[in-house]
């Protein structure tokens, strides 16, 4: 399998999202996106984003909606998977 290479260090959560990713043949420029949404995210957080719980979701969509941000942007970022675990779901 193909790895998004870079001279940066990876953490296993982020490496795992990038695999996925690739796995489910998304283009180069929506991978950037999810990542950005990705580090968006845990710089809210201000811890790893695999802690998030539905409350830090859903304070962070506010924060979101707050700023200016468009539900379709909101609504590509992160949400309660449909098993009711959080994680980090690819909407495609």
């Amino acid at each position: 399998m193909d790895r998004i290479s870079s001279d940066t260090p990876v953490s296993p959560l982020r490496q795992r999202m990038q695999d996925d990713m690739l796995m489910r043949g998304l283009g180069s420029h929506t991978r950037q996106d999810y990542i950005r949404h990705f580090r968006a995210f845990a710089a809210f957080l201000r811890r790893s984003p695999d802690t998030a719980t539905a409350d830090d979701i859903r304070r962070f969509q506010i924060h979101q909606h707050e700023s200016g941000i468009g539900v379709a942007t909101i609504n590509s970022a992160v949400y309660p998977s449909a098993e009711g675990r959080l994680v980090f779901e690819l909407r495609l």
